[in-house]
């Protein structure tokens, strides 16, 4: 009889919880969208309610009354929740406020006026794991930026300077267990709401970009992982805490001891095709089902040639840190261009800044240039996946599994739970080669050029983002 597992995947844009087995197959999955962003002056954006906790519910709910199985053969939870966000609780778990999102300005800033009924203050996954579980427990490793964790320990800073930096008093922290580690067990209250058994262990995992590295079978030095989610970047694995580089920085990986190097990145990337999505909904009353918008425009970008016509589509709908006067830009239209392009050129524009950031990052880290695997919801584009091979002008792997995050969240429940022994054993058994796209060659030519006139194009389009800063404010 096969262990199964409850994979928690919270995302940037969804909530997705799949039921998957000790070798690696889905055999159910319910996703939940999350709602719009509150968005505010001074970069606020919090994600309204308990939005968080209630798309668990309802996916959890889905995903657990699909399951053809026994439900009782459901062994383990394993938890995964977004990186950089900020959740303040009371001493019941209950949020005092709602989730500071990681694209809130906030989390780069330290904490301070905490209000007296804040008795918890934990990452997003933090925050899920209170509610499900009735435990003050997270892991180790999703605990990134502004947080007085050390980074070679694993453990909270005993360090003064660092409480005073954070604004963060270790007493209103979380207890820390690496990943594959035991959270708690579902409470009752947490069964009733979720559907998912009383009493089952949850594990933890890591930030949500080490959990999809560990889904897409990274766990040597040297593979390279194109993470396109909402959040895009260019990942690798590693033994050392490595010396710091404005080419690529460095947090935990989901496997203990471990470390994901991650280069620069892309803050609003599949989003961007998103809100592309919406805009052709809202021109062409006849497709209104987003599905249906994205099979439109993947079809009919495959017609339009490599360059778009003169498209170029700089991928900055949110500033990245370094550049916060940037934004994002679609230049050379005509009268020729049509939705179709758009698209394209947006894809285009997302793996030619990416091939710029993949190079410095493998560059600085004296890896030479190997074969790339793609995840997250953008790899499901055979188009914008070929678009990849072309550019980088290397094989280009798709992860078999589509939500690898999910499946990175299954091994690390399968080895708390003693399924496997290790990680390494849990990956070997539960990931496998997915898809390969071989570069073309007339369009990797023709990508030559195109990335030519890309090179130095934020140089001239940085000063006219400097002088719009006005109208902007």
């Amino acid at each position: 009889m096969s262990d199964y597992f409850l994979a928690v995947d919270g995302g940037s844009q969804s909530t997705k919880v799949s039921v998957i087995d000790e070798v690696g197959v889905v055999h159910a999955t319910a996703q939940v969208a999350l709602k719009p962003y509150e968005l505010g002056p001074h970069g606020r954006a919090v994600h309204p309610g308990d939005d968080l906790w209630d798309t668990l519910v309802l996916a959890a709910r889905r995903a657990v009354a699909d399951f053809a199985g026994n439900v009782d053969d459901i062994v383990a939870v394993g938890l995964c929740g977004i990186r950089f966000c900020r959740a303040l609780m009371d001493a019941d778990g209950r949020l005092t406020e709602p989730v500071l999102s990681w694209m809130d300005a906030r989390v780069s800033q330290p904490l301070r006026a905490i209000a007296p009924e804040v008795a918890l203050v934990a990452s997003a996954g933090g925050h899920l794991s209170v509610r499900l579980t009735g435990e003050r427990r997270d892991s180790a490793a999703s605990y990134q930026g502004m947080w007085p964790i050390d980074p070679v320990t694993r453990a909270w800073s005993t360090d003064p300077a660092q409480t005073d930096r954070t604004g963060m008093p270790v007493d209103l922290l979380p207890e820390l267990v690496d990943p594959g580690g035991l959270l708690g067990r579902v409470t009752p209250e947490a069964s009733q709401q979720t559907g998912i058994p009383c009493g089952l262990p949850v594990y933890a995992t890591a930030n949500d970009k080490a959990v999809e590295a560990l889904g897409s079978g990274l766990l040597a030095s040297g593979s390279v992982l194109l993470s396109l989610g909402t959040y895009i970047a260019s990942m690798t694995v590693g033994e050392s805490l490595a010396a710091d580089d404005d080419r690529y920085w460095v947090n935990a990986a989901a496997v203990p001891g471990r470390y994901l190097y991650e280069s620069g990145g892309i803050r609003r990337g599949m989003w961007t095709v998103s809100w592309l999505r919406q805009l052709v909904s809202a021109a062409v009353p006849d497709l209104v089902d987003p599905q249906a918008v994205q099979r439109w425009l993947e079809e009919a970008a495959r017609d339009v040639p490599p360059g778009c016509g003169g498209l170029l589509t700089v991928p900055d709908w949110l500033a990245p840190g370094h550049a916060p006067h940037r934004r994002g830009a679609i230049l050379g239209l005509d009268g020729s261009h049509g939705a179709p392009h758009l698209y394209r050129s947006i894809l285009e524009g997302i793996v030619i800044t990416m091939r710029g950031h993949t190079e410095a990052m493998e560059t600085a880290l004296g890896l030479p240039a190997q074969g790339l695997v793609v995840s997250g919801g953008g790899a499901r584009s055979d188009l914008l996946t070929q678009i990849a091979a072309d550019v980088y002008d290397r094989p280009v792997e798709r992860a078999a599994v589509a939500d690898a995050a999910g499946l990175g969240a299954a091994v690390c429940a399968a080895v708390g739970h003693g399924t496997y022994p290790d990680f390494e054993t849990a990956v070997r058994a539960m990931t496998r080669p997915g898809q390969v796209f071989e570069p073309d060659g007339a369009s990797r030519r023709r990508y030559d050029e195109v990335v030519a006139v890309y090179q130095d194009l934020t140089e001239f389009t940085d000063p006219l983002f400097h002088r719009m800063a006005p109208l902007s404010s």
